[in-house]
């Protein structure tokens, strides 16, 4: 899987991963990252996610970063909100109204160039990447947020079925990823009969990391 696999799904607006409300599993579980009105969030490859929305409504300032530029400008225009956008050397950065967008490759994102974070929320980046991209990804989030604290949102079913993305991290996997550097709770198991492409049972996993 490479960068023009999502390209592809934005601009063919193939984006059945777009939910049209904020995820009701963050709705719920959000308090557990700990964070103070005013503090920043990070969403890792995070789309147009209407949690974003949501989260800045409840007086937190966000930071994401998302490889489609159309995404972010759809974000920005359905937000209301005219961006200033500044040139970071290979990512451009998105910025208004307590929103901090980074347009380009995650691996290319600094923490330099993020700046503080006080929180990670984490619903649809862990679970869009093959295997072989995990570790990079897991150890990379780990370096440039400064082991900020993390809502986890894994998925859990049988690969066999169906290939991703979204892919299979079950228990074990998120383990290998993250408890050398984190305290973790698995916070809850939510399990969908036709919860995947809306035909394969797949189980819905809250992780808190600390």
């Amino acid at each position: 899987m490479d960068k023009n696999f999502w390209l592809n799904k934005w601009n063919k607006n193939e984006i059945g991963f777009h939910s049209n409300e904020p995820n009701p599993l963050l709705v719920k579980h959000f308090n557990t990252l700990g964070a103070k009105t005013g503090q920043r969030i990070f969403l890792p490859l995070c789309g147009k996610t209407l949690d974003i929305a949501w989260i800045l409504s409840r007086g937190y300032k966000i930071a994401g970063v998302e490889l489609s530029e159309l995404a972010i400008e759809q974000l920005f225009e359905e937000m209301k909100v005219t961006p200033i956008i500044t040139q970071l050397k290979d990512i451009k950065r998105y910025s208004g109204h307590s929103l901090d967008i980074f347009v380009g490759d995650i691996f290319s994102l600094t923490q330099e160039f993020l700046g503080s974070v006080d929180g990670v929320y984490d619903r649809a980046a862990l679970v869009a990447l093959p295997q072989e991209m995990r570790i990079k990804y897991t150890d990379h989030l780990t370096r440039i947020t400064k082991k900020a604290p993390q809502l986890l949102i894994a998925l859990e079913y049988d690969q066999s079925l169906v290939d991703g993305p979204p892919f299979s991290v079950n228990a074990d996997e998120v383990r290998l990823h993250y408890e050398k550097n984190y305290g973790m709770r698995e916070l809850e198991r939510q399990y969908w009969p036709e919860g995947l492409k809306g035909k394969y049972p797949s189980t819905s996993v809250v992780w808190e990391l600390r």
